[in-house]
């Protein structure tokens, strides 16, 4: 099984998925999305398999998220994507991607049902 981590490994969380994942024989791809975030296609199709709207995926307690304004209702889909590429500090972690379906490694433990659900 091929799976890809967004991983930010000064993350306890980030850090906690990837050795459950390794404790499973998996050997993910690593992706340190703060080095190499996600392009806004690619942050959607995440957003999809997730099952997410943008705001769901954003750690909203950032300092960023309020410097940004990006609690107003008014904003669109699109503008909150940018807002995550070009700050990808707002992208939630971990995140586990297998084939077609996706898990929110919080807590890490959420993505057992991935694995077993394409294992």
């Amino acid at each position: 099984m091929q799976a890809t981590l967004y991983h930010n490994p000064r993350c306890g969380k980030s850090r906690q998925t990837l050795a459950l994942l390794r404790a499973h024989g998996i050997e993910p791809i690593i992706i340190d999305y703060l080095k190499t975030p996600p392009d806004v296609q690619t942050l959607a199709d995440i957003l999809h398999k997730l099952g997410l709207e943008p705001r769901g995926l954003m750690r909203k307690k950032q300092a960023e998220y309020t410097a940004l304004q990006l609690d107003d209702p008014h904003l669109t889909q699109q503008a909150l994507l940018d807002a995550m590429v070009a700050c990808p500090i707002l992208i939630e972690r971990p995140i586990v991607l297998v084939g077609d379906k996706a898990a929110l490694g919080r807590p890490p433990e959420a993505v057992l049902p991935l694995l077993e659900a394409v294992g």
